[in-house]
């Protein structure tokens, strides 16, 4: 289990992101979506929680096979897809991944919301204050993200927004912009295979920072889009965007709706305990399990009939000759 600490400073207020946030997360799965990969939305409803209140459901499926490593892709399947579940109680939320096809790897993440400049040391001391874990601070401005997902107009150190005239944030601009918040998220790895634990999760919190790192860059970039939205245009946003990511990546489903009211009971639809947690199931899927009740081979015929040596022409088959050697396969 490798456990770490991200905080993530943004030029906005705790109340304005609320909206950005949701904005951001449509727009980007639909960007990054494309026929047979991305993010499908399977479900996303409002809530009643007894311990945190009015919250929002989602349920997606994020298919990404071609973006893992090579080692990675060789013992991974093609219909390889995580499933990402998230209770949002703004200015609270949790988020839990997993994979079917790794019963021992599990993402969680927990986060707050505060406006300040991520000097809160002790704002997770109730969900893990005796665990120790290395507090990264990501910088939407100067951090490097990778190449391929670099755009001039989603740079913070060039973009200005018109509506709120905030922007070209420089080197430091943590120290002294208003208005300021931070995004607290305390991410849990676990993948408990021996032999790949280590490297498998490293892999995994250096693709959680960049994930971070390039959608809050974008919820910034796009503030024009969205900062005049109220919460029910945003929701329309939401839906009207799932349907058209979901039909772009090959998923026809019908109609997502997003209900105004809870489909079952508040004392049933309660979130996940804030304790980091591994599925329960160890089995392997289905597919992969070996039949309890598979009949035994034979190697050999009851009886072995031996070929008459005087009648050996009658063994030529066409294009077979005694020199030919068994293929060998090719790497």
């Amino acid at each position: 289990m490798l456990l770490k600490e991200y905080r993530i400073c943004m030029p906005l207020t705790v109340d304005e992101y609320k909206i950005g946030q949701l904005y951001m997360i449509s727009k980007h799965s639909h960007e990054q979506s494309d026929r047979g990969e991305g993010v499908e939305v399977v479900q996303n409803e409002p809530f009643e929680d007894p311990n945190h209140g009015n919250g929002q459901f989602t349920e997606k499926r994020v298919y990404l096979n071609s973006k893992l490593p090579s080692w990675a892709r060789a013992v991974v399947p093609k219909i390889f897809y995580v499933t990402e579940k998230a209770w949002n109680y703004y200015p609270y939320t949790i988020t839990e991944y997993t994979c079917s096809f790794l019963p021992k790897f599990s993402i969680h993440i927990e986060t707050k919301y505060e406006d300040n400049k991520g000097s809160n040391n002790s704002i997770f001391d109730s969900e893990a204050k005796d665990v120790e874990r290395e507090v990264c601070f990501i910088d939407i401005a100067c951090d490097e993200i990778p190449e391929r997902y670099y755009k001039e107009s989603e740079d913070p150190k060039h973009f200005k927004s018109e509506k709120t005239g905030r922007g070209h944030l420089r080197e430091g601009w943590r120290d002294s912009h208003q208005p300021i918040m931070c995004s607290y998220k305390l991410v849990t790895v676990k993948f408990e295979v021996w032999g790949l634990q280590t490297r498998v999760e490293q892999f995994v919190h250096k693709v959680v920072r960049d994930i971070l790192l390039i959608g809050h860059r974008q919820a910034f970039a796009w503030v024009d889009e969205w900062y005049d939205m109220t919460m029910d245009e945003v929701r329309e946003f939401e839906r009207a965007t799932q349907e058209a990511t979901n039909k772009k990546i090959g998923v026809f489903p019908p109609s997502i709706s997003i209900s105004s009211i809870s489909l079952l009971p508040s004392a049933i639809r309660t979130a996940p305990s804030s304790a980091p947690s591994t599925p329960l199931s160890t089995d392997p899927p289905e597919f992969l399990a070996v039949p309890k009740d598979r009949p035994r081979k034979k190697s050999a015929p009851e009886t072995l009939t031996l070929p008459d040596p005087e009648k050996k022409s009658t063994l030529d088959l066409p294009g077979v000759h005694s020199a030919d050697k068994p293929c060998q396969s090719q790497e």
